[in-house]
């Protein structure tokens, strides 16, 4: 189980499967997300292909993209489509490889795989088998197929690192991946992220694109090539999606890989240093987070430390740090969690936060250099942590516009 941010990937999975399961039975609902073929028609299929397609899987279209841009399926191709909802990618997909070629068709919702089933049935096509399951575990031997096809799914998954790690081992060497999916130029507030719904709209659960991509190469993939961005949620019926969509930078990006003939892993050591870079770790305060860093590293130092020199005593080890150094290393953190909160003012608007971090941080004050107690010190993290976590929540409320998610519950009711 992957838990993130107070809910876990089971409840974006059930809010997913939700959004699907009802495009499948009525594509005509309200969505906050371009649907059919005007939607396909924008993201970039050419009007001939679409007339090849049966309309039930036409009407269903919910990419983000025209993956097929790529042009790196090839006939007699084994082509894994992940994603595949009412199957418009998995049908041009068929046409490609031919009778000697075959398509698998994986999704996580059964009433798309259905309506998929019954189109494949009608049009007498054979050559595509149906796989209900996750894509972060993907039912098929490594190195079993040519191409990974997929249209607007990774920013569903918060787990992106497994899924492609997952496409990576099935993929054979020199196996190719073409994929659109949606990129931000700025982090979603860390609120946002704690709404399934919202991660179902598919703008709040995207990556940085410089991330995104960089994600790729940790995985080991090669030739990476940005095929087109273009601006996918001007094309929403929603005015609220489309200002989110605006205010994070949103769009639709196509792209291109290659697994290497000789797949090196990157390695831990490569892949720390990558996420350890210093253009990622300025957009910890561009979330806001650099409050719960210093609330983190102040009380790492209070009491990790003591633990620490516990387990270390246990081993017959003896180490001692000098107390004012300590005590003043913990209060330089809860100082720097209060200064974090005060830069977030600007985002909300509301003082109280600031103010309790600063009760907070005078109270561990108190507690270190006038007279210590262990209750009162304990007390002052209390109250600076949960102030943090109250300043985040005020960041979340004044950025990811809560009557938006009010008419998402309200459409779904």
């Amino acid at each position: 189980m992957v838990a993130i941010l107070g809910f876990s990937k089971d409840q974006v999975t059930a809010a997913v499967q939700a959004m699907y399961a009802d495009l499948a039975g009525d594509p005509r609902q309200h969505f906050h997300f371009p649907v059919g073929r005007s939607a396909a028609r924008a993201v970039g299929y050419p009007e001939e292909t679409l007339e090849q397609l049966p309309e039930a899987a036409v009407t269903r279209f919910v990419g983000v993209g025209f993956p097929f841009r790529a042009g790196v399926v090839r006939e007699g191709d084994t082509v894994l489509d992940i994603g595949a909802g009412a199957g418009c990618d998995t049908l041009i997909a068929s046409s490609l490889v031919g009778e000697n070629g075959k398509v698998w068709a994986l999704d996580i919702t059964t009433e798309m795989l259905d309506q998929l089933q019954t189109t494949l049935t009608q049009a007498g096509i054979r050559n595509v088998e149906l796989v209900e399951a996750d894509a972060e575990r993907i039912p098929l031997p490594n190195h079993s197929v040519d191409v990974v096809t997929s249209n607007g799914v990774l920013n569903l998954i918060p787990d992106k690192r497994r899924v492609l790690s997952e496409i990576f081992r099935v993929l054979k060497p020199e196996g190719r991946v073409q994929l659109s999916d949606i990129v931000i130029d700025r982090p979603v507030p860390l609120g946002g992220r704690s709404d399934p719904e919202l991660w179902a709209e598919c703008v709040v659960g995207a990556s940085i694109k410089e991330d995104y991509l960089a994600l790729f190469q940790e995985a080991g993939f090669t030739d990476i090539s940005e095929l087109r961005e273009f601006d996918y949620f001007a094309e929403s019926p929603s005015a609220d999606t489309r200002r989110i969509a605006n205010g994070l930078g949103a769009r639709s990006i196509d792209i291109s890989m290659q697994r290497p003939a000789q797949a090196l892993s990157p390695g831990y050591l490569g892949q720390l240093a990558r996420r350890l870079h210093p253009r990622r770790l300025t957009r910890i305060g561009a979330r806001g987070l650099w409050g719960a860093v210093a609330a983190a590293a102040a009380v790492f130092a209070c009491y990790g430390l003591v633990a620490l020199f516990g387990l270390l005593s246990l081993m017959g080890l003896s180490l001692t740090l000098p107390e004012g150094l300590w005590a003043f290393a913990i209060l330089a953190a809860a100082v720097l969690a209060v200064a974090a909160t005060a830069l977030n003012l600007p985002r909300h608007g509301r003082p109280w936060p600031l103010l309790a971090t600063g009760i907070g941080a005078v109270l561990i004050a108190y507690a270190l250099f006038v007279s210590y107690d262990p209750l009162l010190e304990a007390l002052g993290f209390v109250v600076l942590v949960g102030a943090i976590g109250w300043d985040l929540y005020q960041v979340y409320l004044a950025e990811c516009i809560p009557e938006h998610r009010r008419r998402l519950r309200q459409a779904k009711a």
